[in-house]
């Protein structure tokens, strides 16, 4: 009998895969960005510096005029509202009040940026967890539309309109469960387990206040239309619920925002072309589904929108220089993970497999964003090296100023130019000033026309606000 062979064991290892470059010369030259609405990048930057925000006017109105056009033609009484905390910048504001839209704010400080640019008080959404006193008692003597948060909110609204002959119309915030894999139970009332109903009693007992609307808001970055059929479905029973307790009428629905722009979620694996919902395919959920649940023969309510990103993300770019090239070691993180443990030696060994790396003159203190997101970044010159993962570092002195990751990238090097794109949405008004000033904005307009719409930061603006004790004046 011939005896068996075995062969000896062999422990399986897992290795990373590192793909080569491509041939440059198979799809041409690397995807570039030499200009934004025909204007040259690098004269945009001679003129205003780097780094350099730049908003598309004609992308802000196409967005809204499409975003609006889906939504008008399915339901007979549309109103948007700027959301205000998206970019508050003015220039950004007034585009969209000229395309029609109101104002949704959430602080004081954005209903004045809004009276400051022209919208009335009836034309505001006041909506949010926190409303200072007097903020409040001017949005009631301004007509704003109150979105009630929270309880004490409510009680409060009721001491300051103790005695008001005519009731003051309020609407009402509900977080529901649609889908959505955190329900954003931190704003408004559950509409879920019977809290809105007891909400609604307690404004049945306070004739100084009227119930009129309701609010939802289900989230952000919403990429599955189908929780807003949902949402909408719920909406209208809770509506029709108040009113059958004696509520009302519900003259409008607040359907928020949330919409998806064309912005890239970390770990996403289809690109955003093929992931991001059409916003016909948003205003079908929503339109429809009401249209549907509401009483046949009565009057559709209003319906409100409040989005944001999907209206100015896209018109949003950042133009940066290459301040540094360097290599990037790749740690294991199995060999990082044991080194912990102090088993098998230091995790960066000889070899190691490494990358390119740049590192821009903007941050994350700019792009701050990128902690959810990972912008498209291109070079500015055409260049015909395949391109190949490359690490973005920003410019700030943290480690953790990282805007992509591997982005793929032909070699660059120092004073080469790149620009991030979608950045319009929230990077405006969360930015800060970490260690560099904030750079300048400007807004290209047909005709190859550019309008600088914020100036770039200097000592003075930034130290404005300080007070230096007398005794730590510096002798003169």
């Amino acid at each position: 009998m011939t005896p068996t062979l075995r062969l000896p064991y062999i422990r399986p290892t897992l290795s990373r895969l590192n793909q080569g470059p491509v041939n440059p010369f198979r799809l041409g030259t690397s995807p570039s960005c030499p200009d934004i609405d025909g204007i040259s990048v690098p004269e945009l930057t001679r003129e205003h510096g780097s780094p350099l925000f730049v908003f598309s006017e004609t992308a802000l109105r196409d967005a809204y005029r499409a975003a609006h056009r889906a939504f008008s033609r399915r339901y007979p009484d549309v109103q948007f509202a700027w959301s205000y905390k998206t970019n508050y910048l003015n220039a950004i504001c007034r585009v969209f009040h000229q395309e029609g839209a109101i104002a949704e704010v959430v602080s004081g400080f954005e209903y004045e940026k809004a009276r400051h640019n022209g919208i009335e008080g009836h034309n505001i959404i006041f909506n949010g967890p926190h409303k200072e006193k007097a903020d409040v008692e001017r949005a009631i003597a301004e007509g704003a539309m109150l979105q009630v948060d929270n309880i004490d909110e409510l009680l409060h609204l009721g001491e300051i309109t103790k005695g008001r002959t005519e009731p003051l119309p309020i609407a009402l915030r509900v977080h529901l469960s649609t889908g959505v894999q955190t329900v954003w139970s931190k704003f408004g009332f559950s509409g879920d387990d019977g809290e809105l109903q007891q909400v609604v009693r307690r404004i049945l007992a306070m004739p100084q206040l009227r119930l009129v609307g309701l609010h939802c808001h289900i989230g952000t970055f919403i990429l599955e239309p189908e929780w807003y059929r949902i949402a909408a479905k719920k909406m209208v029973a809770l509506a029709l619920n108040a009113e059958a307790m004696g509520a009302g009428p519900i003259r409008y629905l607040n359907m928020g925002g949330g919409f998806a722009s064309h912005a890239r979620l970390h770990f996403q694996y289809l690109p955003p072309e093929q992931a991001t919902p059409s916003m016909d395919r948003y205003a079908e959920a929503i339109c429809d589904t009401i249209t549907a649940e509401w009483p046949q023969g009565r009057t559709l309510p209003k319906l409100y929108l409040e989005t944001g990103r999907a209206l100015v993300d896209d018109a949003g770019y950042l133009i940066s220089t290459v301040v540094a090239v360097k290599r990037r070691t790749l740690h294991d993180p199995v060999a990082t993970a044991l080194a912990a443990f102090g088993k098998n030696g230091p995790a960066t060994v000889a070899g190691a497999p490494s990358q390119n790396a740049l590192v821009l003159d903007a941050g994350i203190n700019l792009m701050y964003t990128t902690t959810w997101y990972q912008p498209r970044i291109l070079p500015v010159r055409p260049c015909l090296d395949a391109p190949t993962p490359t690490t973005v570092f920003g410019c700030l002195c943290m480690n953790i100023d990282v805007l992509r990751e591997d982005a793929p990238l032909p070699g660059l090097t120092t004073g080469d130019q790149v620009v991030m794109h979608p950045v319009g949405a929230y990077n405006q008004t969360q930015s800060m000033q970490f260690i560099t000033y904030r750079p300048a904005v400007v807004m290209t307009g047909p005709g190859g026309q550019v309008h600088l719409i914020r100036r770039r930061e200097n000592l003075e603006y930034v130290q404005e606000m300080e007070v230096v004790p007398s005794h730590l004046q510096n002798p003169e």
